[in-house]
């Protein structure tokens, strides 16, 4: 089933909630490095510093391309979810990269629509590192990678 077209005006709000996305992700992935604990934790806290890396390219990405789609880029993440509990922490962390890929794999095809195929391709890019994060978060949990799809029916409802 396809999305509805949008126009250039919406993409661009929709572009702003992801940048509030990717600027919850810097925090949680900066605060989450730090203060996980445990030699179970090494490895993927260790990740997560790299992928705070990551998630601020993504952010100046994606203000870019809100600016070429001539609006302000947003200034306000979502709110971050702290725990005393480390897997409490990167269950966060996975819930909130799901939901990313979703709204990315969604974009992709928003923009196409639009005719704007290098927006497209530059939100490709992320989505691949999305996906990479997702699959380092639900290993260190143990866990197999979550079918996103079953996210994507959900709220098409």
């Amino acid at each position: 089933m396809a999305d509805k077209p949008i126009t250039r005006d919406q993409l661009a709000q929709l572009l702003n909630e992801d940048l509030s996305r990717e600027y919850q992700a810097i925090i949680a992935y900066v605060v989450y490095s730090q203060v996980l604990k445990g030699a179970e934790y090494m490895n993927i806290a260790d990740q997560l510093e790299q992928h705070a890396h990551q998630e601020l390219q993504h952010a100046l990405t994606i203000s870019r391309q809100i600016d070429y789609l001539g609006k302000m880029p947003s200034v306000t993440p979502k709110p971050v979810k702290v725990s005393e509990k480390a897997r409490d922490m990167l269950k966060f962390d996975l819930d909130n990269e799901n939901e990313t890929i979703v709204n990315y794999q969604q974009r992709i095809r928003q923009c196409e629509a639009l005719g704007e195929f290098a927006l497209a391709e530059q939100i490709r890019e992320i989505l691949v590192q999305e996906q990479d994060h997702q699959i380092d978060l639900a290993t260190a949990l143990g866990e197999d990678v979550p079918d996103v799809s079953r996210l994507r029916g959900a709220r098409k409802r």
